[in-house]
């Protein structure tokens, strides 16, 4: 027989293995990645509902839960293994909306803190009619569980009717699917008229690749037909490989019979009989918890390498993205660089300027010029490496991401960050040349503005301001102009540098944010490797 295995070190490997898949994201909208949080987030609380809680408290009570579609008869079905109303059976779809657990009074304790289910929160009732308790808003409601004493039942056992896994409320569906993955023991309850649906069979199918604990209730079936449709179904099953899973067959009853939601304790009586000894008899116990745990231990095999290989995709998209973002800011600055050697700033307003200087344009007039033509050169470049990773990200799946298609169209912010940083290298040329003038032995120092649209010219204006350089080597002498147009030559360079990695930056920022890394690939295959060690 498989006996449950909680040593310490299992128990550590197992949690650590959790944390990391807690920490796994998927944010780039990659073809993978959906299917990918899925099962991240079923996974999640597999391991935090149900196999870290029961292999921490191997001896804690069986927990059942009854799931199915809309109209299965789940809440009529626990009722009437309970014996009575415990949780509201009608004819209204979706009947079932806050899930309720069902224990023996002795087992309240297991179940009324944070062990199983930690993100509910417990409502417990005191026995009596479901209809008679005060409703509660939607707000409130959205996220309990609703406890519930019998001693009708066995202690050792808990039942837990889950809202419809096919339920029109989309909080529904996911809570039902989260309830299911707590469990000790799946009950998944069909019809005569829906065992052959895709929902219930996607359970039974998800049931199987776990090797979870599993029985299958076919409920509300006709006399007349009892047979075929048992017979039918029973083969459904075996063609899908459930051929062994316990089955039970509740007939339909009039309404008159079902007693307000109770149905004859015969007609539910083999199956309360399975339920109880699973929980009294400590081999079909251990059997039953050892089976589930093993599965989903087994399980991990397969989902941790999917969940290492999507995150690899994601990260493998994301050095596209950023790839992108570089080729296109790098090719442009170098154009830059380029232009600036071709003497491209002094063009067009600032060619005339320099032409007119000093006769019929100051110095202040022509470094305004050369100030706005720089400004002009490294908005182009900005606006064209953005234009080339438009088109790259284009042909990417991944750059679809609402967190990368909300940048901020408005050119005028680059144009206004551009301007402030080119308005900066001004003022900080102006202030090298003050200190070239400053240090002259001279009885009239040059105007340290006329110094400065010289070495500006000089640097931006390539072989058209070859006189600029001859002019400032007359003003500071040859030895004060090439030391300060190496000094202002690397202070151009360290400012096109920041501009252009800014910018690049900025347009990073929001794939930065995403924080995809290398990391999660690498962790979950690890966590996945010591645990398989501990085991």
């Amino acid at each position: 027989m498989v006996t449950l295995d909680v040593r310490p070190q299992l128990l550590d490997a197992l949690s650590a293995l959790r944390d990391r898949v807690a920490a796994a994201r998927f944010p780039l909208p990659l073809a993978g990645a959906p299917r990918a949080r899925a099962n991240r987030d079923e996974l999640l609380a597999q391991l935090d509902d149900y196999l870290v809680p029961r292999l921490r408290e191997p001896e804690a009570p069986l927990l059942a839960v009854v799931g199915g579609s809309t109209g299965a008869g789940k809440s009529t079905l626990v009722n009437s293994l309970v014996g009575r109303r415990v949780t509201e059976a009608g004819v209204l779809r979706p009947t079932t909306r806050n899930p309720v657990l069902v224990c023996h009074p002795e087992d309240h304790h297991w179940f009324s803190g944070m062990r199983v289910l930690p993100d509910l929160t417990r409502v417990w009732v005191p026995e009596q009619d479901p209809a008679d308790e005060p409703m509660l808003s939607a707000e409130d409601s959205a996220r309990v569980l609703r406890i519930e004493t019998a001693d009708t039942l066995p202690c050792g056992l808990a039942l837990l009717d889950a809202p419809d896994i096919d339920s029109l409320i989309a909080d529904n569906r996911v809570l039902a699917a989260e309830l299911i993955c707590a469990a000790d023991i799946w009950v998944m309850v069909t019809t005569a008229a829906r065992y052959a649906d895709a929902v219930p069979w996607h359970l039974l199918r998800t049931a199987k690749e776990y090797d979870a604990t599993l029985v299958t209730v076919l409920d509300r079936v006709p006399h007349q037909v009892v047979s075929e449709v048992s017979r039918q179904y029973g083969a459904l099953l075996t063609k899908a490989g459930l051929g062994d899973v316990p089955r039970f067959t509740v007939p339909e009853l009039p309404e008159s019979a079902w007693g307000g939601g109770l149905l004859p304790a015969t007609a539910v009586a083999p199956l309360r009989t399975w339920l109880s000894q699973q929980a009294l008899d400590p081999g079909a116990r251990e059997q039953a918890v050892a089976r589930t745990a093993h599965g989903l231990l087994d399980s991990l095999k397969v989902r941790m390498p999917e969940l290492a290989n999507a995150a690899a995709a994601q990260y493998a998209a994301a050095l596209r993205l950023t790839g992108a973002v570089d080729s296109a800011y790098d090719s442009e600055y170098a154009r830059v660089r380029s232009r600036l050697q071709a003497g491209a700033v002094l063009a067009g307003d600032a060619l005339k300027r320099w032409r007119a200087f000093p006769l019929d344009s100051t110095a202040g007039e022509l470094l305004d010029s050369l100030v706005e033509s720089l400004s002009t050169l490294l908005l182009c470049a900005v606006t064209a490496a953005d234009e080339r990773v438009d088109d790259a990200w284009r042909r990417e799946p991944a750059a679809e991401a609402p967190e990368l298609t909300g940048r901020d169209p408005r050119p005028a912010s680059v144009e206004h960050r551009i301007g402030v940083a080119v308005r900066r290298w001004r003022r900080e040329l102006e202030e090298y040349a003050e200190d070239e003038v400053s240090v002259l032995d001279r009885s009239v120092a040059p105007d340290s503005e006329v110094v400065t649209a010289l070495v500006a010219t000089a640097l931006l204006g390539g072989r058209r301001a070859r006189s600029a350089g001859e002019g400032l080597a007359e003003r500071i002498g040859a030895h004060g102009a090439l030391r300060l147009r190496d000094r202002a030559g690397r202070l151009l360079t360290e400012h096109l540098d920041r501009v252009m990695h800014n910018e690049r930056e900025r347009r990073l920022a929001p794939l930065d944010a995403l924080e995809v890394h290398p990391e999660p690939q690498a962790e979950l295959i690890a966590a996945l490797s010591v645990l398989q060690k501990e085991r």
